[in-house]
């Protein structure tokens, strides 16, 4: 039997690399021991992204076309072998928004996808662009499990699968997060609720781990006592292949002691696998 180790993978929207810095980001970090990190809403140049993280983090970095706009990341203990960043048709802009790697653990492969969908808005081209990039992840996800049995997809995927994914899900359904179509890409990726059909197959890491209740969340707004009252949403996923989510030993929503303490307006999510 070949021997495992164990591999913590945390992703996190830091809502601006930046200035999440400036909140405390670095402290968290320090003390979480990661293996892999993904990163959404970058907002930075990669020179950024280094001087930050230091020079013991290998980093790969997609930024947005638009300057100051998303921008995904991955920074790692090691060196991935190869990383690609093409997703959806060629007139299809996704830049800043999905980044692959390939990293050996082991004698194994593992395959890191760092994701950030639009957010949306109702009856408007920035929903058109959801659907679109909600597509062309569909697309992906089978080619993604063919070549890696050991895949991850993670991130900020700006949609509640379920009624438990939302504290106020009742006064959502008509919002962009929480549309019926928009929910239905995540029957396809994870399978319905109650249902057999399993979709495409992949797990929800988060819902398998924590069970049937609510959240556990993962952004709360800024505004308001969204945080305190812990009306949240549950839409920052790690989606594994079957044989990666067989793997996972933990997962935490690393939500702050208080408001203040926070260095994003979402909690990164942190799992380990033993490879």
């Amino acid at each position: 039997m070949p021997s495992t180790s164990r591999l913590r993978v945390a992703s996190v929207n830091v809502n601006g690399v930046r200035a999440a810095y400036r909140r405390g980001m670095a402290e968290w970090l320090n003390a979480r021991d990661v293996d892999l990190l993904a990163l959404q809403e970058v907002r930075a140049s990669t020179e950024d992204l280094q001087g930050l993280l230091g020079d013991e983090w290998s980093i790969l970095h997609d930024p947005a076309t638009a300057k100051g706009r998303a921008g995904v990341a991955i920074a790692s203990r090691r060196r991935a072998t190869i990383h690609r960043v093409e997703l959806g048709a060629h007139d299809f802009d996704s830049a800043g928004r999905w980044l692959e790697a390939d990293y050996e653990v082991g004698d194994r492969i593992v395959t890191l996808v760092s994701a950030y969908v639009h957010s949306g808005e109702v009856d408007t081209p920035k929903q058109v662009e959801k659907y679109k990039f909600l597509d062309a992840m569909q697309a992906r996800l089978p080619e993604l499990a063919a070549h890696s049995e050991l895949a991850l997809v993670v991130g900020d995927l700006n949609v509640g699968h379920r009624t438990l994914d939302i504290k106020n899900w009742k006064g959502n359904v008509k919002r962009a997060g929480f549309l019926p179509e928009e929910r239905a890409y995540f029957d396809r990726f994870v399978g319905a609720e109650g249902s057999d059909d399993h979709g495409l197959g992949w797990v929800d890491v988060g819902r398998r781990f924590a069970g049937d209740v609510d959240g556990p969340y993962t952004w709360w707004s800024f505004r308001g006592k969204a945080f305190d009252n812990d009306s949240g949403w549950r839409i920052d996923y790690q989606l594994a292949t079957p044989a990666l989510a067989e793997l996972v030993t933990d997962y935490t929503v690393d939500r702050a002691a208080t408001y203040d303490a926070r260095f994003s307006d979402h909690s990164p999510v942190v799992v380990d696998y033993a490879v």
